[in-house]
């Protein structure tokens, strides 16, 4: 990893507890991202901060940091209960709500705070007892959080810390509502200390900063470089039939190590992980109904280098973070040009480099000017020749007992007639 992305700016330099600054230099580091820089100086002030950075640029480690610092600085309530929070983390997504509490626990290492994470898809009875236990730090996901704290596992009347990560995600998840619950039932905003991060700060964004938080200090770096410096796009434009061709030719061509494809939908993903597994080339497919616990062995794997290509839906596209992922091709471009900034975001993080290919077929080709126009330049168009245009061997489909599915749901999608009908009282 290249350390051009790093300030002047030394962690030894700012006002943290000398447990904290232990912790920061036994996990390797020593000066601040731009983000960091920008922003620790404020929150280890008491300023509310509402941050915009691009993804990979270290926005965990500035709240993570000024959370620890926070808490240390101020000693909780004497009427407080082992199961009231005192610092809150949310995140849209479960990946990143496990990346961020695995940062924490690597942080903690001579604080000794007692950090718990929470979010759906596995674990629901251990995640409720690590809370009933005792939690300092709490991070989740607004669904499995609100469910908690509707059981009243927790109170968040002890609050003296709120994050809020990827902001602009929640409002395209659907979180928002489920937000301004938790947010109207902590200590009013001149009582704590926020952080709010995302990618974008668009107008909806800064106006639940501006309600929610007390008098928010905007932080905004490098804006107008919507894309990451240190990726090298390009766009082919291929006819339907020779996205497979071209997608084993750049491969060939490329010589990857370690792959996203994005596609816009699970068959589609199906499809090119029966190709590339019928080509000799080890893949896995990562897609909204992966049951929780084979994501995680998945994207271990993944990053372990075991498994050298993901082909992924959007589900991926935000709060994944795999080191040298070394391409994203977009086997699909997406539909919204915001989705195409996420995505190649994968790559290049913190200061490496990578490659974004985007292959713009006549389905998808019309998102292209709304690409281009958000990120403000145009993609570097390559050519198609007949040496990328690899004729493809059979597909290998995996069968369909085998694929993945949730437990305890079973699949009736091919056995209708032998469903018993539905009473009127269900």
């Amino acid at each position: 990893m290249q350390n051009d992305h790093l300030t002047d700016v030394k962690f030894n330099q700012l006002d943290l507890p000398q447990e904290l600054l232990q912790g920061i230099e036994e996990s390797g580091f020593s000066s601040c991202t731009p983000i960091q820089a920008e922003t620790l100086p404020l929150t280890l002030k008491q300023q509310d901060v509402a941050g915009q950075a691009q993804t990979g640029t270290g926005k965990t480690a500035a709240f993570l940091i000024a959370c620890f610092a926070h808490l240390m600085n101020n000693p909780a309530s004497e009427r407080r209960k082992p199961n009231q929070p005192r610092a809150f983390m949310l995140a849209p997504t479960r990946e990143l709500a496990i990346q961020i509490h695995k940062d924490a626990v690597l942080l903690n290492k001579n604080t000794g705070f007692r950090i718990a994470v929470a979010y759906g898809g596995a674990g629901y009875e251990q995640q409720r007892k690590d809370i009933e236990d005792g939690v300092d730090i709490l991070i989740g996901t607004p669904g499995r959080l609100i469910d908690y704290f509707k059981q009243h596992v927790y109170d968040l009347k002890e609050l003296q810390v709120l994050v809020l990560d990827e902001a602009d995600r929640m409002f395209d998840l659907g979180f928002i509502k489920d937000i301004r619950y938790l947010l109207r039932r902590m200590p009013k905003p001149e009582h704590r200390l926020s952080m709010l991060f995302s990618a974008t700060l668009s107008h909806r964004v800064q106006e639940l900063a501006y309600e929610h938080m007390n008098n928010p200090k905007h932080v905004s770096i490098e804006p107008e470089q919507i894309t990451a410096e240190k990726v090298e796009e390009m766009v082919f434009y291929p006819a339907k039939e020779e996205k497979i061709p071209l997608l084993l030719g750049v491969l060939q061509h490329h010589d990857p190590h370690r792959v996203v494809i994005f596609v816009n939908t699970k068959r589609m993903a199906e499809k090119i992980m029966a190709y590339l597994k019928g080509n000799g080339l080890t893949a896995a497919v990562l897609s909204g109904d992966v049951p929780q616990k084979k994501r995680m062995s998945l994207l271990n794997k993944f990053t372990s280098g075991e498994i050298d290509i993901m082909v992924a839906t959007d589900v991926a596209a935000r709060g994944l973070h795999i080191p040298d992922v070394s391409h994203v091709i977009n086997f699909d471009l997406p539909n919204d040009a915001e989705d195409y900034v996420h995505r190649i975001g994968r790559t290049a993080r913190a200061g490496s480099t990578g490659d974004a290919i985007s292959f713009a077929c006549d389905e998808y080709v019309f998102s292209l000017p709304e690409i281009e126009e958000y990120i403000g330049h145009k993609i570097p168009v390559q050519n198609i020749t007949q040496e990328y245009l690899v004729k493809p061997k059979p597909p290998i489909f995996e069968e369909r007992s085998k694929r993945p599915h949730h437990k305890g749901k079973p699949n009736n999608r091919n056995k209708r007639g032998s469903q018993k009908p539905r009473t009127a009282s269900r």
